[in-house]
């Protein structure tokens, strides 16, 4: 069963989720919260398995929220999924580098949304593939210099991952094995201080290193 909770400050949206969460045989609902410091302290009283993520609510949005959660000793921690009315929103942005595993338009279908919970909770990311360029295009900034602490094949690694490849296709496309592929990934990760490979794409983005 999966645990999940809401974190928006719109009531009637927070129901309309629970409602379509208590629907399926394998979904449990959580809780709610209408604003980012009580969705701090469900995700650590109700320990969910997923939270969807309202970025714009009173007193403590969304990202500080996410970044609260993420940085938190808790055993524990849900996948957060954040949830935005625009699909230009630069604060989506800084909800994948607060440590967000992905986000999905509050307008979707309700089977995206299930769709997204569940590939979530299985430890997959997911991002609204169709507004993914124009999501950071406005907010690019050419820095090479981001980079500068990976070595040339880490690099080249970044760039291929940044643009959505899997391990398989980035092995094919630079002649490396998936485990090879896979120990690269592990040290960008870590040389640019980021958790996900949602982070990544955010980063490069953000850079202006993929356009």
């Amino acid at each position: 069963m999966i645990r999940v909770a809401v974190a928006d400050d719109q009531p009637l949206f927070c129901a309309g989720l629970q409602m379509m969460i208590e629907s399926q045989p394998d979904l449990a609902f959580a809780g709610a919260a209408l604003d980012g410091a009580h969705a701090v302290e469900l995700a650590r009283e109700a320990h969910p398995d997923v939270m969807l993520m309202d970025i714009r609510m009173p007193n403590v949005d969304g990202i500080a929220a996410t970044r609260a959660i993420r940085d938190s000793a808790a055993a524990a921690l849900p996948r957060i999924v954040v949830l935005t009315t625009f699909e230009r929103d630069d604060a989506v942005a800084a909800a994948l580098r607060a440590g967000a595993d992905g986000f999905v338009l509050k307008d979707a279908t309700p089977d995206l949304i299930l769709s997204t919970i569940r590939t979530v909770h299985e430890g997959t990311s997911v991002i609204a593939h169709k507004s993914t360029s124009d999501l950071f295009r406005s907010i690019a900034q050419r820095r090479p210099e981001a980079i500068a602490p990976l070595s040339m094949r880490e690099k080249e690694v970044f760039l291929l991952a940044a643009r959505g490849l899997g391990n398989a296709e980035i092995g094919r496309t630079a002649f490396i094995s998936e485990a090879t592929v896979k120990t690269h990934i592990r040290s960008i990760l870590a040389k640019l201080d980021l958790a996900t490979r949602v982070q990544l794409v955010a980063f490069a983005y953000e850079n202006g290193l993929v356009r």
